[in-house]
């Protein structure tokens, strides 16, 4: 397994949806189709966090991701990605989106924790980024956090 870059970003657009694109730009990932993944994480993947993104490949292609998004025309809009892993093993995502920066943190820790439960792997690393933003009057705010695996594939 390569690399899984956890990028996120935030943005603001008259639409749910111009939002939504606007923060994948901020994240550097909105010419690609995303692909949604479950969360768990191949052994030997390397996990950068905070990366610009690079070159992924042509524009259009598929791009594997697990995702947390929250869009909100009121209110505060909340992201996070947490994680859990063997040292230089599998591991698991886990992904929660809402409306308080401070729920959202709990219900990862606690999704985290569950997930560990179900497993019989010797968990060591304990991870969570979060991005939130504020909607303002007449525009809708979108908060993003992705995990990248790799670069983008072909879809046809």
């Amino acid at each position: 397994m390569g690399t899984i870059r956890i990028v996120s970003g935030t943005g603001t657009g008259p639409t749910p949806t111009a939002a939504y694109d606007a923060a994948l730009a901020a994240a550097g990932v909105h010419n690609y189709n995303l692909i949604t993944l479950s969360s768990v994480i191949p052994a030997n993947a390397t996990i950068e966090v905070g990366v610009d993104v690079p070159d992924l490949g042509p524009a259009g292609q598929g791009l594997y991701v697990v995702e947390a998004e929250a869009t909100t025309d009121s209110g505060e809009a909340a992201a996070a990605i947490g994680w859990a892993r063997e040292p230089e093993g599998p591991g698991i995502f886990y992904e929660v989106s809402g409306t308080d920066e401070q729920a959202v943190q709990n219900d990862v820790r606690a999704g985290l924790e569950a997930g560990r439960d179900l497993r019989e792997w010797s968990f060591v690393e304990d991870n969570l980024v979060i991005e939130t933003t504020a909607a303002t009057d007449g525009e809708y705010a979108s908060a993003i956090v992705l995990a990248v695996y790799g670069d983008s594939h072909a879809l046809v």
